[in-house]
């Protein structure tokens, strides 16, 4: 019931259209039972009762039945699509807007394929369901019910004698039902593996060429395309397996139909034209029966596929506003504090009651292992996940306690994974403000050191970049994303290996321009250039979960880690080792 309910929450603003289309569907089912009467009269009383003078009447009375059927239909289709479009732009949207405002958690355990197929496949179910199995599913029982109504009132015998085979399409029905639910669940689960599947290879072709492993993702996908193939064939013979009994007992119909019925007319029980009408409305008890296996099928289908949707168009995001979180409109100075900070990437450790404080204004630098927490140091600051334990404050209020908006609009990160979207260089760079006027686009790219090579592109600004940025090379991409970083004028910029891609002499400028940047904000600095920290206010060396906090010179005679680093970089004039971590 749980699924109709969230069906009925959707058609708002289209419940009037949905009713008006299901009560035409009735009217139509209703109104397609009246032509056999027709007949009827025709054979007793124009053909055997000679009474010519209704003819004309009958015959244009059968073709206006025959009008007015097909226009309500019409009417009714249309008033169906249209609600059932609405109740699918509600969902996606409220789905959508859903996604934006998950935690990163959610996406490392959903996959981008799966999540797509929810928002595509799954939610065509639902408007298939909506628009045709609703209507028909009520054509079926309207004009089953009618015709039974009608056929009881001209003859109860040969209509109690029709519905003698009613209990072998129920109990064929049920178990057919029970059999298919978890078949189609699977099918929908192996839709979305073959989905992870295309996507992940699509996004990753270049990965995929560059090792020569064609043949590797074509049996791959070979293996998951041949396991959805089985669900739909195990589907299929599930569906085989009871159309024959259901269409068997349909067309069983006719022959009760004319072997009692011809008994009861040669008994003079019922006329001739009573024999034509029930003959004429067989098809009105049949073609029930025999829907009733592909609505079954399509009402599987539904089941699978809304239980899908509703998963995610209910999770309700672990990290959100609090009530009464502050939303502060005056720009932050930029101050953070971590205290006793620890965070967990499930059973695994990442950071170990880390304590620290970023004054407003310093430029910090963060340099550690691989996979020691730099990154996830910075996903914490903006709030992308909590900690496990312990509190961070910017501006020393608590982050727990403030809107995420407001935290949003004052961090900026340029990440090591860059992300540009299929758009023109210059709506990438103004993506937080697209009124940006083209002067301060073009001032971000300079202090990103983009300007130069942006323009020696054949558009420009007006560049179209590929999906995700290819088409340009790796620091290329970096740049754009600090200048689409500077471009949101930030209380904190957080530049996650921003220069790794770029050569000495371009970071040397870029350092430079951050450090003069026209607008006062603190500088977070992940890298593992030595050139790329040296000079900042302070550095945090993160290793082991712990951090160790101090300048280029005291870290090189103290700190063994960042020693090493150093050695390992050929950095001239490294002091004598004084001892410590």
């Amino acid at each position: 019931m749980i699924r109709y309910k969230f069906i009925w929450k959707n058609l708002k603003g289209k419940r009037f259209a949905f009713i008006l289309g299901l009560v035409l569907s009735a009217i139509t089912s209703v109104i397609v039972i009246i032509n056999p009467y027709l007949t009827k009269i025709l054979v007793d009383d124009v053909i055997r009762g000679n009474r010519r003078d209704l003819l004309v009447p009958l015959l244009i009375g059968m073709c206006l039945i025959v009008f007015v059927k097909t226009c309500l239909f019409m009417w009714k289709v249309v008033l169906m699509e249209r609600s059932s479009q609405s109740m699918l732009m509600s969902i996606r949207k409220s789905i959508f807007h859903n996604l934006q405002h998950q935690e990163m958690s959610f996406f490392d355990k959903n996959r981008s394929g799966d999540l797509i197929t929810r928002v595509t496949g799954d939610l065509e179910y639902m408007r298939h369901f909506v628009a045709w199995v609703v209507y028909v599913l009520l054509e079926t029982v309207v004009t089953f019910l009618a015709a039974v109504v009608i056929l009881s009132c001209v003859n109860v015998t040969l209509t109690l004698a029709l519905m003698s085979v009613l209990p072998f399409i129920i109990v064929g029905s049920v178990i057919y039902s029970r059999k298919v639910r978890p078949i189609y669940r699977g099918l929908r689960n192996r839709l979305s593996d073959l989905n992870v599947a295309a996507s992940e290879n699509i996004a990753g072709n270049r990965v995929v060429r560059a090792f020569a492993r064609e043949d590797h993702e074509r049996e791959k996908f070979a293996k998951v395309s041949e396991t959805y193939k089985k669900e739909n064939l195990r589907a299929s013979y599930a569906w085989q397996s009871i159309v024959p009994v259901i269409d068997f007992f349909g067309q069983f119909l006719t022959f009760i139909t004319l072997l009692v019925g011809g008994l009861l007319v040669i008994r003079e029980e019922i006329s001739i034209g009573d024999l034509t009408m029930f003959t004429g409305l067989t098809w009105a008890l049949s073609n029930p029966m025999k829907q009733i296996c592909n609505l079954l099928n399509d009402v599987q289908r539904f089941n699978a596929s809304t239980d899908k949707v509703m998963e995610v168009y209910y999770a309700k995001p672990l990290i959100c506003d609090r009530v009464g979180a502050l939303d502060t409109k005056e720009r932050l100075k930029g101050k953070i504090e971590f205290r006793n900070v620890s965070f967990r990437y499930g059973d695994e450790p990442v950071l170990d009651h880390v304590s620290f404080t970023i004054n407003p204004y310093e430029t910090v630098a963060i340099i550690g292992p691989t996979g020691g927490g730099k990154t996830t140091l910075a996903s914490l600051i903006a709030r992308f996940y909590d900690p496990t334990e312990g509190e961070i404050f910017i501006d020393n209020v608590d982050i727990r306690y403030r809107t995420l908006s407001s935290i949003h609009t004052a961090v900026a990160i340029a990440t090591q994974d860059v992300f540009l979207f299929s758009d023109t260089i210059a709506g990438n760079i103004s993506f937080c403000s697209p009124d940006m006027e083209d002067e301060q686009i073009y001032e971000c790219a300079r202090l990103a050191c983009a300007d130069g090579f942006i323009r020696k592109l054949p558009e420009g600004y007006d560049t179209i970049v590929g999906e995700r940025g290819v088409g340009l090379s790796g620091g290329q991409r970096q740049r754009i994303a600090l200048a689409r970083a500077i471009a949101a004028i930030p209380s904190i910029l957080i530049l996650d290996d921003t220069t790794s891609a770029v050569d000495l002499e371009t970071e040397k400028h870029m350092q430079y321009n951050l450090h003069n940047l026209p607008f006062h904000c603190t500088t977070l600095i992940i890298a593992q250039r030595i050139s790329s920290v040296k000079n900042a206010d302070k550095i945090i060396v993160l290793e082991n979960g712990r951090v160790t906090v101090g300048t280029h010179d005291t870290l090189m005679r103290k700190n063994r880690y960042y020693r090493d680093v150093c050695t390992l970089q050929d950095v001239k004039d490294i002091p004598e080792f004084e001892g410590g971590e």
